[in-house]
């Protein structure tokens, strides 16, 4: 197996055996266990790093330095142990991730695993999370099926919603615009051929249809597309006010450039994974105002601010505007939860299913092994990636439509 992997004590950072006594470790339990051994598969090289490198391993690592920076994950009888991290570069194929999974539980014999990134790689090694007994805490993925998968995976949480949430959600915006005026009740669509898309494109096309707006075009478009300057095409063809792409990062970048070149100017713009990186606005300044997407933040929330603040001093770039910081929230969660059950993962899933925990999102209570308190709508405005549904959800931003057109950069 070619995969890359890397294995750090995190104990050079001066945690010798005085410093783990320091801790509130004793001796003797530190001769039975150095460290907790935490291991993960994600997507370092291949076309899902640019979504890993932003979303998940940043949070990975500014987590694992946090805890090791305070002596170490904390047990119940209060001893400390450091993180010790055993990684693996799945190169943003499923066989490899399935693979390093595998070999995470059965060679490397790792106390806890975390996710990989992506909604086709999370469905791929969650029935070898659940075979070998891991939590299995899936951040970056978007599927209706939750309720259906933590019956038969009883140690899977779902933490970003299904594609009806979003759906529904974006729908309620269209129609609201449309009843103002604003735009047309027809809608452009394409999706991406993997499980992120087809999730979305499925829910949206009844939601769309039972709020009475008219899909005047929907294409599926395979993995590593790089031109779309003929869906963009057909999609400015088709006569409707509003395009919507459930796209991944590569495909978000590439098709805001390439309706720029076009001058495709829908009134409403709505692209997927990647509009709520910080590197989307860097790259296109006052042309991401207005363009929606999953996700966002409410821009007065004090502990979200405090936490993009930390990440960017720690990895050095900020997080994104979706999943980041749920991601961070849920690694809180899994701390938390040993805190207060220690190694043993079968505790350890029970209290993430029923605890409530303080995280960077606020009070954390999981419900039926899922996240329910999300945002399900986003919109850059004044230079951030705002949340405007739920409309009625405290914190949130009022919708700001019609996008204006491109402005010659």
């Amino acid at each position: 197996m070619t995969l890359f992997k890397r294995r750090h004590v995190l104990q050079t950072l001066g945690l010798g055996l005085a410093t783990l006594a320091a801790c509130g470790l004793t001796v003797a339990s530190a001769e039975d266990r150095k460290s907790v051994r935490i291991g993960y598969a994600v997507s370092k090289t291949g076309p899902n790093a640019g979504g890993a490198g932003i979303t998940t391993i940043p949070n990975y690592v500014l987590w694992v330095k946090d805890v090791n920076d305070a002596g170490g994950l904390e047990l119940p009888d209060g001893s400390k142990l450091p993180i010790e991290v055993v990684e693996y570069d799945d190169r943003s194929s499923a066989e490899e991730v399935v693979r390093a999974v595998e070999r995470l539980a059965t060679q490397d014999k790792v106390d806890f695993m975390l996710v990989p990134w992506g909604t086709g790689f999370n469905l791929a090694v969650a029935p070898l999370f659940d075979r070998f007994g891991y939590p299995q805490l899936a951040v970056s993925a978007v599927t209706d099926k939750a309720p259906e998968f933590v019956k038969r995976w009883k140690k899977s949480f779902w933490l970003l919603g299904g594609g009806h949430d979003y759906a529904r959600a974006l729908a309620a915006v269209l129609v609201e615009a449309n009843k103002a005026g604003t735009i047309n009740n027809k809608v452009a669509m394409i999706s991406i051929a993997d499980g992120f898309g087809i999730d979305l494109v499925t829910a949206a096309r009844p939601a769309f249809k039972e709020a009475g707006l008219e899909v005047a075009y929907d294409k599926t478009y395979p993995i590593g597309t790089s031109d779309f300057t003929p869906l963009i095409n057909e999609a400015k063809a088709s006569g409707a006010d509003t395009f919507v792409a459930f796209s991944y990062p590569p495909d978000t970048f590439a098709l805001t450039q390439q309706s720029q070149v076009t001058a495709f100017n829908p009134k409403v713009l709505y692209l997927g994974v990647g509009t709520g990186f910080p590197v989307y606005f860097k790259n296109n300044g006052e042309n991401a105002t207005g363009i929606m997407s999953l996700g966002g933040i409410d821009p007065n929330n004090q502990e979200n601010a405090a936490y993009r603040k930390r990440h960017e001093e720690v990895t050095g770039q900020g997080p994104d505007y979706w999943g980041s910081v749920i991601t961070y929230a849920s690694l809180q969660m899994l701390q938390e939860a040993i805190k207060r059950k220690g190694l043993d993962r079968e505790a350890v899933s029970e209290e993430l299913s029923t605890g409530t925990f303080n995280t960077v999102l606020g009070e954390t209570k999981l419900e039926d092994n899922q996240l329910r308190q999300l945002w399900w709508t986003g919109q850059w405005q004044n230079g951030q990636f705002v949340g405007v549904a739920p409309a009625n959800r405290p914190g949130a931003s009022k919708v700001v439509l019609p996008r204006q057109p491109w402005k010659a950069q």
